[in-house]
C-alpha cells in the first residue's frame, strides 16, 4: 500500500463533519464584541493567576498556539489562548471567562471537524500540557491533553491497550467524549465505554469527579455526549484491554463489483463475530471511476477466516489480497501511518446507518462518490461497522445513542491548504449528495464527525432529552455555548 493510501486509511479507517466557507471566515462560536463602555478583561490578572501561559494577539507564540490540525481554521483568532499547566489553571480560566462574558472552548488534540476548539474573540483553553499517564491494576489514568500514539506507546510497556481510533495526534479527550470508534469497537465497544471515572471542571468552577458513584448523571452524559457541552474534562481513568497480536487483511475489488461488495459488507457487519471488524472504502479516482477496498482486523490473531467470510458474503474473492499479523505497537504505527501526522485540510460529514441499505440506496452511495470524482473532487465514502459489544449498554449507561445501528458512513473530501471557495463548495456538494443518498436509512450523525449546518439534535438521538436536563443542572446559565453545543 502506498503512503498516500496509508494516510487515507489512517484518517478514515479509525477516527476519533464538514464546514461551509462562511463558518471558516466567521470563526466557530464567535464571541460578541464587548459593548461600549464595558471594561476590558484584565489579562495581566489572568496571567498572574495561572501557572501556564496566556497567549494574546501580537505575542510571540500566539499564532502557533491557536492553530488546529486542519489549516482551514488558522484565520479564527481567539482573544486569548490559555495553555493550562494544571487543573487549577483550567478552573481559573473558566472563572475569568465567565466574569468577562467570554465564550470559552477547550482544545485537546484540535482535530474537531468543525474547528470547535477555535473561537473568534473568545478564550481557548489548551489542555495540551495535561498529558500525564499512570497505569495500575489494568486501569490507566490519562491527562486530557494526551495524544493517542503517546497513550498506546505507554500502555505497550505493560502489554495493555485501549479501543481507540488511530490518528496518532488525535487527543484522548475529544475522541472519548464523543464515543470513540476503531478496530476494537465490535470487540470491546467504543472508547467511552471503557471510562471508569473522569475529573471535570464545570461552569461554576467546581472540580468534580464523574463516576458511577459520584455525579452519576454527569458520568452518563460525558460518555458519548460530546466535548465542550457540560464542562472541561481534565483527566480520564479507563479500563484497559490486552495488547495481543492482531490479524489484518486488506482486500480490493474492481468497480464492476462495487454494489456486490457493499451489499456483502453489510451482511458481514450484521453477522460476523464480534472479534471481526472491517471497514469499507469507496474512493473516487482521478479518472472518474471508483476504487474499492476493505481494511479488516481480527482480534483472534489471525485474519484468514474473517477475510474468507467477507469474500463469501460478497460472492467474489478480492482482486488483490494481503493478510498479516502485527503486534500491538506495529498495528498502531501501521494504522496511524507512523507515530505522528502532519496537518492537513478536509471537509467531511456522516450518517449513522440504522440498518442494511437496499439496492437503490447502494446505487446512490456509489453514484455520489462517482459524481464527485468526475467533477475532480477528492471524495470517499468510508463505512465503519458497529454491532458486537458496541450494541450493548455498558455499566453505568452512557449517552452514546447508536447501540442498535449497523455502522457509520463518513463522507470525506481532502482539501488543499488553503482551499478555494469553489473547492469548498464542491466538497460540500459531495457531502450533501451523500446525505441525500442515504436519507431513508440514516438515523442521524456521529458527534465526532460534526458538520456545519446540521441539526445538533441529529447527533444525540434518544439521549437528547436527558442531556438537556443534565445541562440545566450543571450549566444552568449555558456558559459553555457554541454553534455545536446543546443548550
Amino acid at each position: 500500500m502506498s503512503r498516500s493510501e496509508r494516510q487515507l486509511d489512517r484518517r478514515t479507517v479509525l477516527k476519533a463533519g464538514g464546514l461551509l466557507a462562511a463558518a471558516t471566515a466567521a470563526g466557530v462560536g464567535a464571541a460578541p464584541p464587548a459593548s461600549a463602555g464595558a471594561a476590558a478583561p484584565d489579562w495581566a490578572a489572568l496571567d498572574r493567576a495561572v501557572a501556564g501561559t496566556v497567549f494574546r494577539p501580537g505575542v510571540t507564540g500566539y499564532t502557533a498556539s491557536h492553530q488546529l490540525f486542519n489549516p482551514r481554521f488558522d484565520s479564527v483568532q481567539p482573544a486569548a489562548v490559555v495553555r493550562a499547566g494544571s487543573v487549577e489553571d483550567v478552573r481559573q480560566a473558566i472563572l475569568f471567562a465567565k466574569k468577562n462574558n467570554l465564550v470559552c472552548v477547550p482544545k485537546g488534540g484540535g482535530h474537531s471537524y468543525v474547528g470547535a476548539s477555535a473561537v473568534t474573540n473568545g478564550m481557548m483553553i489548551d489542555l495540551g500540557p495535561l498529558r500525564g499517564l499512570t497505569y495500575a491494576s489494568n486501569a490507566v489514568q490519562i491527562g486530557a491533553g494526551a495524544r493517542l500514539y503517546d497513550v498506546h506507546a505507554y500502555l505497550d510497556k505493560y502489554a495493555r491497550s485501549l479501543p481507540t481510533g488511530t490518528c496518532p495526534t488525535v487527543g484522548i479527550a475529544g475522541l472519548t467524549l464523543g464515543g470513540g470508534l476503531g478496530i476494537h469497537t465490535r470487540t470491546y465497544g467504543p472508547t467511552s465505554d471503557r471510562v471508569l471515572s473522569m475529573q471535570v471542571v464545570t461552569a461554576d468552577g467546581m472540580v468534580r469527579t464523574a463516576s458511577p458513584t459520584q455525579n452519576a448523571d454527569l458520568y452518563w452524559a460525558l460518555r458519548g455526549g460530546g466535548g465542550g457541552n457540560l464542562g472541561i474534562v481534565t483527566s480520564f481513568r479507563l479500563a484497559t484491554i490486552g495488547a495481543g497480536k492482531l490479524g489484518f487483511f486488506r482486500l480490493t475489488w474492481p468497480e464492476s463489483q462495487a454494489a456486490a461488495v457493499l451489499k456483502g459488507w453489510q451482511r458481514f457487519a450484521k453477522e460476523a463475530p464480534s472479534t471481526s471488524w472491517a471497514n469499507l472504502h469507496i474512493t473516487g479516482t482521478s479518472s472518474g471511476g471508483l476504487s474499492i477496498h476493505v481494511v479488516g482486523v481480527s482480534t483472534t490473531g489471525s485474519a484468514t477466516a474473517a477475510a474468507a467470510q467477507l469474500e463469501w458474503m460478497i460472492g467474489a474473492k478480492g482482486a488483490t489480497r494481503s493478510i498479516s499479523v502485527k503486534t500491538h505497537l506495529e498495528a498502531v504505527k501501521y494504522l496511524g501511518g507512523g507515530t505522528t501526522s502532519p496537518r492537513e485540510g478536509w471537509l467531511a460529514g456522516s450518517d449513522v446507518l440504522r440498518g442494511p441499505m437496499d439496492a437503490t440506496t447502494i446505487s446512490g452511495v456509489l453514484g455520489a462518490v462517482k459524481t464527485a470524482a468526475k467533477a475532480g473532487v477528492a471524495a470517499s465514502a468510508i463505512i465503519d461497522p458497529l454491532g458486537g459489544q458496541a450494541a450493548k449498554e455498558p455499566p453505568g449507561g452512557s449517552a452514546w445513542p447508536w447501540r442498535s445501528a449497523l455502522g457509520v458512513i463518513q463522507w470525506y473530501s481532502g482539501l488543499p491548504s488553503p482551499p478555494t471557495t469553489a473547492q469548498l463548495r464542491a466538497a460540500q456538494a459531495f457531502v450533501t449528495n451523500g446525505h441525500h443518498a442515504v436519507t431513508k436509512f440514516s438515523a442521524g450523525g456521529y458527534i465526532n464527525y460534526l458538520e456545519a449546518g446540521r441539526s445538533n439534535a441529529s447527533y444525540y438521538g434518544g439521549s437528547l432529552a436527558r442531556l438537556h436536563a443534565i445541562k440545566q443542572k450543571y450549566d444552568p446559565t449555558n456558559f459553555f455555548h457554541a454553534p455545536y453545543t446543546f443548550a
